[in-house]
């Protein structure tokens, strides 16, 4: 029998079993494909403290641990069976105005991050979704509306804390456990250990920004793909959009561009204007300033269950690359779930493409675009039509392997991605496996797709 009573003895979090009140909230993942996951207890840290201890309990005992912040995996890497750490107390967000430092805890989300920042006119890239937490995304790259004039998130950390596999806590920069903070900027959340605060260099926030909204019918789909993507490879770094395809349940596809732009909105009109040739049913180029876009960017979710599968390519898609896409979105099998299927175009280079690949754990830095796919359904829908919804997504995957890459994005965690590690890290999985060998001899921090 688990001796749940002496991890309680050990920490001043507050230990959560199943049928206590929070524990769902604590415990419940992100994608509902794994609905099915609980875990046997959740410790709900109170401060820094309480993880070491933890770790060495789980360790001692053989039983599975998970660190959790904002839950977001998409693979459900945040939840186990064993025990959870949720780090959502670790919410603190410091800044020095004087520096530019910003120290954000562990377990903080973007909604807290944004509003600390905003106090100081402060900005580096982050995520569009207030629940992702900032642990998730940094560990893996972290690509952000502002990357392709900024760089990735992980580009502008400066410090980190991590408890490792043996309970102690190491702090890591360039010059203080410079492997393992290379490996921290790129090398995926819950490999190396739990990290309790992250430091980044802020800078000033933009005075001018725009945005953009528009989409288009159905039929101008391939026209309007090959469009953006020319676009895309003569814009300058200030502009990045996604560009999608994605249909509903019982609707047509939509064509979609969704952006934004460090500059204002009449050179963002202009720069579009090429796709503009094809009248989009709705279009919303507007002036912002960089806190507004932030709001107007702000991604929601239905929720549910998805997949979700990616690709690179360092150069535009050919005209049967996006017929393949396109073609898909419109034999997609359908299901519940609102938020329904598609394809995008993650724009990046710039910025992300002038760090040597070498020089983080993050290998891509040759990428155009990411090309990402899913599709999405609730767990009330019979098992045929998921399974439909899958086999049309591996359909869709393996299709558009012959014109892109199977470079694929750790953040966009892919549980089906045969070849992971040199889909996540490329050239830099050989490194990356020595300094777990060297922190996590004996794999404390294990899951299906660790390192």
């Amino acid at each position: 029998m688990t001796d749940w009573a002496t991890l309680q003895s050990l920490t001043a979090g507050r230990l959560l079993m199943p049928g206590d009140a929070g524990f769902d909230a604590a415990s419940r993942p992100f994608n509902e494909r794994y609905w099915h996951i609980r875990p046997s207890g959740v410790l709900s840290v109170a401060a820094p403290a309480d993880v070491g201890p933890a770790i060495g309990w789980a360790r001692d005992r053989g039983v599975p641990i998970v660190a959790r912040g904002g839950g977001h995996s998409y693979a459900g890497n945040s939840v186990t069976a064993g025990l959870v750490v949720d780090l959502r107390g670790l919410d603190q967000v410091r800044v020095d105005p004087s520096t530019g430092l910003v120290t954000i805890g562990g377990g903080a989300r973007m909604k807290a991050i944004y509003a600390g920042l905003r106090r100081h006119g402060l900005m580096f890239p982050l995520g569009n979704s207030d629940d992702v937490g900032i642990g998730g995304l940094v560990l893996g790259g972290g690509v952000a509306a502002a990357s392709r004039a900024l760089g990735l998130t992980c580009d502008s950390l400066v410090r980190t804390d991590i408890v490792l596999a043996d309970g102690t806590t190491a702090t890591c920069s360039k010059t203080e456990n410079a492997d393992l903070f290379w490996a921290c900027r790129g090398g995926g959340g819950g490999n190396f250990g739990v990290n309790t605060s992250f430091t980044f260099q802020a800078q000033p926030a933009p005075e001018s920004t725009s945005t953009c909204l528009l989409l288009w019918h159905w039929h101008h789909a391939t026209d309007v793909l090959a469009a953006m993507q020319e676009i895309m490879e003569r814009a300058p770094d200030r502009f990045a959009a996604r560009i999608g395809v994605n249909r509903a349940a019982g609707g047509d596809g939509v064509v979609s561009v969704v952006g934004q732009h460090l500059g204002r909105a009449a050179e963002l009109r202009e720069l579009l204007s090429p796709a503009l040739a094809a009248a989009p049913y709705r279009m919303d180029i507007c002036d912002r300033t960089y806190w507004e876009a932030v709001d107007y960017l702000h991604h929601t979710t239905t929720g549910g269950a998805f997949a979700a599968r990616t690709r690179c390519t360092p150069r535009p898609l050919p005209e049967a690359g996006l017929r393949t896409m396109v073609t898909a979105v419109d034999k997609w099998p359908g299901s519940s779930n609102p938020d329904g299927a598609g394809a995008a175009l993650f724009t990046w280079g710039g910025a992300i493409n002038r760090i040597p690949p070498g020089e983080t754990a993050f290998p891509h830095r040759d990428v155009l675009f990411l090309i990402s796919m899913d599709t999405s359904w609730t767990i009330e829908d019979p098992p045929g039509l998921i399974a439909a919804n899958l086999g049309w997504l591996a359909d869709l995957y393996h299709g558009m392997g012959d014109f892109a890459t199977d470079a694929a994005y750790v953040n966009f965690t892919d549980p089906d991605l045969a070849d992971w590690r040199s889909g996540y890290y490329g050239a830099n999985m050989a490194r990356l496996a020595e300094i777990k060998l060297r922190y996590d001899p004996d794999r404390v921090f294990g899951f299906s797709q660790a390192i």
